[in-house]
């Protein structure tokens, strides 16, 4: 535990803090000591939380010690200590002329966005010194343990009946509340809902109630800030917030919450609903009314207790309100597509002529909330009353406040002046489940109006709160920027701002901007670009190939859901989706709330197992997953964003919002600024965009990369909108082969440079006895792992899906630092001399000369019985084709002229006598003297249309077509194509064209001066690198001539098509019928070249792009390698470990 001093208030931290957490916390206490608003922006994985915590309770105990201090003087009639004067205690002692008592102490009051993002402060709050005593509020949805309530599937019905049980002590749980409440183990337990619900499981007592008894003497009270924003929820939750600190973390979503806080809809439904509740109290006190009884002699004592003190006149009144509002609302004729727009003060002209004034709003709320209360309270059938309660909380929305007659007008406005009025068809002819709704009446199901008031400032919000008497509120967040635009919005003054720094350094991220796919499309998510074909396709062939580079887990996050939807659709029908699932199995965020569980689950176990190659998960910006979730360490290497997810443009609350900030910006009122609708809608994107980029940088030693995947992310204004801490090191890239390139070389470097240590032993470590448990951590890096070591879902590992990447740790004595002692083991001997590498790497890595079909066939029969998933599949597939064991190369074109085979051994000169004799064999005497004539003519004059004419009669007869396509090893270069041309016209069958064919004497030189060069270092790129991949791999694969392969005969050096080198032949030939003559034709222009600069990078760049489109295709590229000069041998090495495999 390390302590600091700031402003006078010593602050206990788990450990030295970095420069930035002090920063930040000296800001924090700054607010708490000034009674200031606070903004605070600080990134992601800068330990955000713990430093709000530490020091918000620093402050808090020293505010107490400040008391104590002040006591004690006066108890004493002096100073106590002369040295040390009591105002040196600072001036939280005595908060400048008012008296402070133990019970002034300010309660703190920590709002999140979700429950799930509470229970991860709570647990960073575990991790402290601090042990105040804490409350966390929820639903009845998350915290009641009464299964007969539970199982009502109504939220509405669960609280009746709650309510119900709790009026009549009928909750064995409820009635124990009182006696639980002041349990010692319960009181000083720092517990989340879960915690809650566990303890009131074992003890039998209400989580619910209890949560709210533990509130009175709370002094840190956790609750979703929903909770706090919404004036109903606040007094149904009865949160005193006069004095109390209130900090809303994750604030980027208090601007959206402030606004729907305070807006409704209220729908056909909602009035038809509170009518047929009426009409049903209506009857009742008929029915009582025709026996002659008075209204209130015939109650029981659940009607008693539900209070009902009004006659059926009152309740008749009420109903006709009702009828009014409907009719008002619907004599509007309202375009289907469209709605119709009122400034927001007219919602007061709407109401006035139901009758619903400041003047009779207390009369007709109170009689709604007894109407409520008495049909809630009725045993039997379960009424609704929701419609009622709904017009009870718009009642004291719209006339909040109790101005006088004179200003009434002046309050209205002021009430309205953020607000507009829409209404609009209700178009959802899917009405709300009512299966409980047996009283609803047919005008529930009419189709009618809906009445939309919506709020379109949060400052709205955020004064009602200072109105309430707090004494700071704080809001913090990774995504705030710019901080001018945000505090603007929230219309109250933030006089301490900070946008703070990250604790990473340069190697531990890498950001990129990739414009365009392997394929050369431009990436863009616009509306009319992101359902084309050829921009799915991209970005499909975009994240197959970076799910090869970003070890472990990837994360993928689309606009919204139906365009992952339909784009995953279109992968799958396409083979993307294939392609990905084989290397990392995909996981796509789910919108229910078990099923995500579910899936979160599904993906950290996969990622977890050592024996695959992680996971991908697909995701949505603005969604669960990019909201607080922990994709630390190995869960959450890289992210692609894979567009802008700017807000619906055509929804009709975006289009107003937009109005009303351009309206706002054009008054230009003195000292404020608003955002011009534009700007307020370009925000929202940027906003979500770096929402979800927070996810890759989790703690101070992660690292991960980031790529942008839409052309728009080039423009330098939209880069101006990314995070402070992301913009130094972005990287803009014409060719995709590039990217691959720089992110292969950045993981390998921040895999060797912070390795994650271990979590377990498998059965291919443990043989390998150097592997020993993880040593200790540095502070900083034991602070992050602590803070979620409760989080089950927690990277620890680097997997070990690399049975020969084995990590030990060297003598620790022997000095140097912790990074420098961690080495990678490449060559672990265990057994594995019997065994075939798990990958290509594991090949490359052990550098094994060993060959044999059996053996190779026997072993990976072994390995197919051991592999379960498709990544792991993948594998076993690639060792196939690069054994040669699934797709088998073909060199050459069938010949129908079978003296080739039989002169396989002659040398040229008696193969070219062999060919003639053949073809004596099979003409006439003055044919053949023709075409000989013929020949010799050709290889004087270079004229091919000699030789074509008096070939000629070799097509007449179909015996003797072989013949003439024998003739293309006598063409010059610059002639093979059009002569394979006229054969493929005459006869039906070309003569094999490759481009290579057409290349001059001069450039097989120069080709085979490629393989030349490359000989020296052949023999370790086979032995240490590829020879367990297959036989076509290996030494001896390179240079023996496999079987059958029996070149023609050659009459002039001029022609030698076939190299020397059958490796280089091969290869090119399966490059031409892989690729296509016009991305062949690139790849060889590329190598001449590369012979001309001995450019490695524009050489990898165009080989990377034409290799890695499909996975197939991924044999050829570490087939190139013998094209690559000596001394890029290594990078080229590096690079294809980084693809393949892992990167080293």
């Amino acid at each position: 535990m390390s302590s600091l001093t700031l402003h006078g208030v010593t602050v206990d931290f788990p450990f030295p803090p970095y420069d930035c957490q002090k920063v930040y916390m000296s800001k924090v206490i700054e607010c708490l000591q000034k009674k200031v608003n606070g903004v605070l922006e600080s990134p992601t994985g800068t330990g955000k939380t713990l430093c709000l915590l530490c020091a918000t309770l620093a402050w808090r105990e020293h505010f107490k010690d400040t008391i104590s201090a002040r006591k004690i003087s006066e108890r004493l009639g002096g100073e106590m200590f002369p040295n040390t004067p009591l105002s040196s205690w600072g001036s939280a002692a005595t908060d400048g002329d008012t008296p402070t008592y133990y019970t002034d102490v300010p309660k703190i009051i920590y709002a999140s966005r979700t429950h799930s993002q509470l229970a991860q402060v709570i647990n960073e709050l575990k991790n402290t010194s601090f042990r105040p005593k804490v409350c966390v509020l929820g639903s009845r949805e998350q915290l009641c343990i009464n299964q007969e309530v539970m199982r009502q599937e109504s939220n509405h019905v669960k609280v009746h009946m709650c309510r119900g049980k709790v009026s009549t002590r009928s909750c064995i749980y409820y009635n124990n509340v009182d006696e639980k409440s002041t349990d010692r183990d319960l009181v000083e337990s720092i517990l989340d809902v879960e915690d809650l619900v566990k303890f009131g499981n074992k003890q039998k007592v209400c989580p619910y109630y209890l949560s709210r008894s533990l509130k009175q003497q709370a002094d840190v009270i956790f609750m979703p800030y929903n909770y706090l924003l919404d004036p109903k929820s606040r007094r149904a939750h009865n949160i005193e917030l006069n004095g109390a600190v209130v900090i809303f973390d994750e604030a980027h979503n208090v601007e959206k919450t402030c606004e729907e806080a305070t807006s409704f809809d209220l729908t056909p439904y909602d009035v038809a609903s509170a009518i047929s509740a009426v009409d049903r109290l209506l009857a009742e006190q008929a029915e009582n009314a025709s026996h002659g009884d008075s209204v209130t002699e015939d109650f029981n004592v659940e009607s008693l207790n539900s209070g009902l003190k009004m006659d059926i006149t009152t309740i008749a009144k009420i109903k006709q309100i009702l009828l009014d509002l409907e009719a008002a609302i619907d004599s509007y004729d309202v375009p289907s597509d469209k709605g119709i727009t009122k400034p927001g003060i007219f919602i007061y002209e709407l109401l006035e002529r139901v009758h619903l004034t400041y003047s009779s709003k207390t009369a007709v709320y109170e009689a709604l909330e007894q109407i409520s209360g008495y049909l809630a309270g009725q045993t039997g059938i379960f009424l609704n009353t929701s419609g009622l309660q709904k017009l009870g909380d718009i009642i004291q929305l719209v006339f909040c406040g109790e101005p006088s007659e004179k200003d009434r007008q002046q309050q209205m406005q002021s009430n309205t002046a953020h607000f507009k009025v829409h209404i609009h068809r209700d178009n959802s002819f899917q009405k709300k489940k009512q299966s409980a709704d047996v009283w609803a009446s047919s005008s529930s199901k009419k189709q009618g109006n809906i009445l939309s008031y919506w709020c379109f400032s949060p400052g709205f919000s955020m004064q009602d709160l200072v109105n309430q008497g707090v004494r700071c509120i704080i809001l913090t967040s990774g995504t705030l920027s710019p901080l001018s635009s945000f505090t603007s919005e929230m219309r109250i003054e933030f006089p301490v701002c900070l946008e703070n720094g990250h604790v990473i350094e340069r190697d531990q991220i890498f950001v990129s901007v990739i414009e365009r796919g392997p394929d050369g499309v431009q990436l863009s998510s616009a509306f009319d670009r992101r359902f084309v074909p050829e921009n799915m396709a991209s970005l499909g062939n975009t994240v197959a190939n970076l799910s090869r580079v970003v070890p472990h887990g990837l994360l993928v996050f689309f606009p919204s859901f139906p365009l992952m939807e339909k784009t995953l659709d279109f992968w799958r029908a396409n083979g993307h989706a294939d392609r990905i699932e084989n290397i990392k199995p995909m996981f796509v965020e789910t919108k229910g709330k078990g099923t995500f569980t579910e899936t979160m689950d599904g993906y950290y176990n996969k990622v977890s197992d050592p024996a695959s190659k992680g996971g991908t998960f697909f995701a949505v910006c603005r969604g669960k997953a990019s909201e607080g979730l922990d994709f630390a360490d190995n869960f959450g290497r890289g992210v692609i964003i894979t567009g802008l997810p700017f807000p619906p443009r055509m929804d009709p609350r975006v289009i107003l919002k937009m109005q009303f900030l351009d309206e706002m910006s054009r008054r230009k009122t003195p000292g404020v600024k608003y955002l011009s609708g534009q700007d307020w809608y370009r925000q929202q994107a940027f906003r979500a965009v770096n929402q979800a980029i927070g996810r890759v940088i989790r703690h101070k030693e992660d690292y991960g990369a980031i790529f942008l995947c839409d052309h728009r992310f080039r423009g330098s204004d939209a880069r101006a909108q990314l995070p402070s801490w992301v913009r130094p090191y972005v990287r803009l890239y014409d060719g995709f082969g590039n990217v691959v390139r720089d992110v292969s070389q950045f993981f390998r470097v921040a895999q060797k440079m912070r390795p994650v240590v271990e979590k377990k032993k498998t059965a291919a470590t443990e043989s390998c006895g150097t592997l020993s448990s993880p040593g200790p951590q540095s502070s900083g890096v034991t602070s992050s792992v602590s803070s979620q070591s409760s989080h089950p879902q927690k990277a620890k590992v680097l997997d070990s899906h690399l049975p020969s990447m084995k990590r030990r740790r060297l003598n620790e004595h022997a000095g140097g630092s912790g990074m420098a002692r961690i080495c990678i083991e490449y060559e672990c001997e265990l057994q594995e001399s019997q065994r075939r590498p798990a990958n290509l790497l594991d090949a490359l890595e052990r550098g094994d000369h060993r060959g044999g079909e059996d053996d190779d066939a026997a072993v990976g029969e072994e390995k197919a019985n051991r592999l379960s998933t498709l990544s792991i599949q993948h594998d076993k597939r690639m060792d196939d084709e690069l054994r040669g064991g699934k797709r088998k190369i073909k060199l050459v074109q069938e010949q129908k002229i079978r003296v080739s085979e039989d002169a396989s051994g002659e040398g040229k000169a008696g193969r070219a006598k062999t060919f003639l004799a053949e073809m004596k064999k099979s003409l006439s005497r003055v044919n053949f003297d023709h075409i000989v004539q013929a020949l010799q003519t050709y290889k004087k004059t270079d004229d091919l249309d000699v030789l074509l004419t008096e070939t000629s009669v070799l097509t007449e007869d179909t015996n003797t077509h072989g013949l003439l396509r024998g003739f293309y090893q006598f063409v010059r270069p610059h002639h093979k194509k059009r002569f394979d041309e006229r054969c493929a016209e005459q006869t039906g069958q070309g003569c094999g064209y490759k481009p290579d064919h057409s290349l001059s004497k001069d450039e097989k030189k120069t080709l085979m001066e490629h393989s030349d060069s490359g000989t020296s270092t052949c023999s370790q790129l086979n032995t240490e690198q590829l020879n367990k991949g297959g036989h076509h791999l290996n030494q001896q694969g390179l240079r023996e001539p496999q079987s059958g392969r029996t070149p023609l005969p050659l009459t002039f050096d001029a022609v030698r098509v076939y190299t020397e080198n059958e490796a280089h032949a091969a290869f090119l030939a399966d490059v031409k019928k892989v690729l296509g003559a016009e991305k062949s034709t690139r790849l060889f222009q590329t190598i001449h070249n590369y012979k001309k600069t001995d450019n490695f990078e524009h050489l990898v760049t165009t080989v990377v792009s034409l290799f890695t489109e499909r996975d197939e295709d991924f044999s050829l590229l570490v087939r190139f390698g013998v094209f690559v000069r000596p001394h890029h041998k290594k990078q080229y090495k590096e690079m294809l470990d980084s693809l393949i495999g892992r990167p080293v």
